[in-house]
């Protein structure tokens, strides 16, 4: 299948790779289809491109890489709806912003993509009672500082 993207151009995906969101993504309820498009797989950045839409494009980024404490616990429904069990874990990744400087990029930690890759089933779970933003500041320590750490 041909997709396009404004952002990466024409692309040729399997319908195998498409990931299903029955609820849309917040925002864009009417929008149910995406796929994951990685870069580089050594890279904690991905994309999330709208498979209808060329101009709706989401950077992610693996939370665990530079949140090693991120934790949650999703409600029990949400876990049947999207198939994850112990020996089906999700994927999660985090919608980031990129602003005039790199330095300043923030993520969504409040509001997690979920992905059951086995199944290519996804939500954006927004997360109850916990101290997490929308807009949690991605290299709090700058980014210089997150180079030298080799980027964790």
């Amino acid at each position: 299948m041909i997709i396009q993207s404004t952002r990466l151009g024409e692309l040729d995906i399997a319908d195998t790779d498409i990931i299903n969101f029955p609820h849309g993504i917040p925002g864009f309820p009417e929008e149910k289809s995406f796929v994951a498009v990685v870069n580089d797989p050594d890279s904690p950045f991905s994309f999330l491109q709208s498979t209808t839409e060329a101009y709706l494009t989401f950077l992610i980024a693996d939370p665990f890489t530079f949140f090693k404490d991120y934790e949650f616990v999703l409600d029990a429904a949400i876990d049947q709806e999207l198939g994850i069990s112990a020996d089906k874990p999700p994927q999660v990744f985090v919608i980031a912003t990129v602003k005039e400087k790199l330095a300043d990029m923030t993520v969504n930690l409040l509001a997690p993509i979920v992905i059951n890759s086995h199944a290519s089933i996804g939500r954006q779970v927004v997360l109850e009672k916990t101290s997490y933003g929308t807009r949690h500041q991605l290299f709090p320590e700058g980014l210089m500082s997150q180079v030298a750490q080799g980027g964790r």
